[in-house]
């Protein structure tokens, strides 16, 4: 076929709709709508919560093949590890025996002068175990995921703790699991008070996500590595006492007016398996009143039933006399 008769003119494929800039200026202009939607008035919660049920059984069908494996790895060192608790089980117990015979003393005491003071007794948390599913995947944070979520009444802002210490807090709830932030991430921020000074701080992750630290500390402030900070209980979400963090390092400059003081956490989250979910302080203080008015609305009740029986009675006593006639 001569060159002059073939036909140059692009496909119809290639003429239709509009231009790829315009394309792409469309998308993108929905992509930050989308984001900022979702930003402000959390236009994408349903559909998180939507593709976290149906990305829930994936999610545990995917962690299957690890439990195995933890399992048979497991068997194999359980021999080994039980005689090695034991042994240092017998070593513990020679050392915790008179320890604990002053820890006895000291409760008795503690005892006493709360009854002296008339101090309230501690605050009990309403609390629920959770495992830990695995870390969330997002480089830029300290998150994991645990199996608990909204249907097992886990709400946002609930305190999660292990038997070392507090490991975070749940940001984000979906109908069958949660998000928890950890304490180094950079936005994780927790008011603690100094065990041995009773110096009050708020400590915030650092930028690296590699631990904790304590901002805006004059530099002449009580403080020393070793400390042990424990929160405060003032925001009302952690319950006052529970540990938090060992001072790991403090250095002060002389061309700086404020300290610099890293924290290390008790708790490793790396390490973590199974923890405790406990209700925000405000709720649950809010609960306990509750269930004390209703206590006292029962009470009430039945002292005004049972005065009104005894006036009943007594008014019966009283007609035969009022009328004349003898019993």
């Amino acid at each position: 076929m001569p060159l002059g008769t073939l036909d140059r003119t692009p496909p119809p494929f290639f003429r239709q709709g509009p231009s790829a800039l315009t394309k792409l200026a469309l998308c993108s202009a929905l992509a930050l709508l989308l984001m900022v939607g979702d930003a402000r008035f959390q236009l994408m919660s349903p559909v998180r919560s939507a593709f976290a049920i149906v990305l829930h059984p994936l999610q545990r069908l995917m962690l299957t093949p690890v439990d195995a494996w933890e399992s048979l790895a497991g068997r194999f060192r359980g021999a080994e590890a039980a005689m090695a608790a034991e042994d240092k089980a017998l070593r513990q117990l020679a050392q915790q025996a008179e320890r604990l015979s002053r820890v006895q003393q000291l409760q008795a005491e503690n005892e006493r002068l709360r009854r002296l003071l008339e101090l309230r007794p501690a605050t009990s948390v309403p609390s629920q175990t959770a495992e830990v599913l695995f870390e969330a995947p997002d480089p830029f944070s300290r998150r994991v995921v645990i199996d608990r979520g909204a249907t097992q009444g886990v709400v946002a802002g609930s305190p999660v703790i292990n038997e070392a210490g507090v490991l975070g807090q749940v940001t984000r709830v979906y109908p069958l699991s949660s998000e928890v932030t950890l304490l180094s991430d950079r936005e994780a921020a927790i008011p603690l008070l100094n065990q041995r000074t009773q110096m009050r701080n708020a400590a915030q992750g650092r930028a690296d996500g590699s631990g904790m630290e304590l901002r805006f500390l004059a530099a002449n402030a009580d403080i020393k590595v070793g400390d042990v900070m424990t929160t405060s209980g003032l925001d009302g979400i952690y319950p006052p006492g529970l540990p938090v963090a060992v001072v790991a390092a403090v250095e002060r400059r002389g061309d700086s007016s404020f300290a610099q003081v890293q924290l290390a956490p008790l708790a490793n989250a790396d390490a973590a398996r199974h923890v405790l979910v406990l209700q925000p302080l405000d709720r649950a203080q809010a609960a306990r009143k509750e269930a004390d008015a209703a206590a006292a609305d029962e009470a009430a009740s039945a002292a005004a039933a049972k005065a009104a029986r005894q006036s009943a009675k007594k008014a019966e006593k009283a007609a035969p006399k009022a009328s004349g006639v003898t019993p």
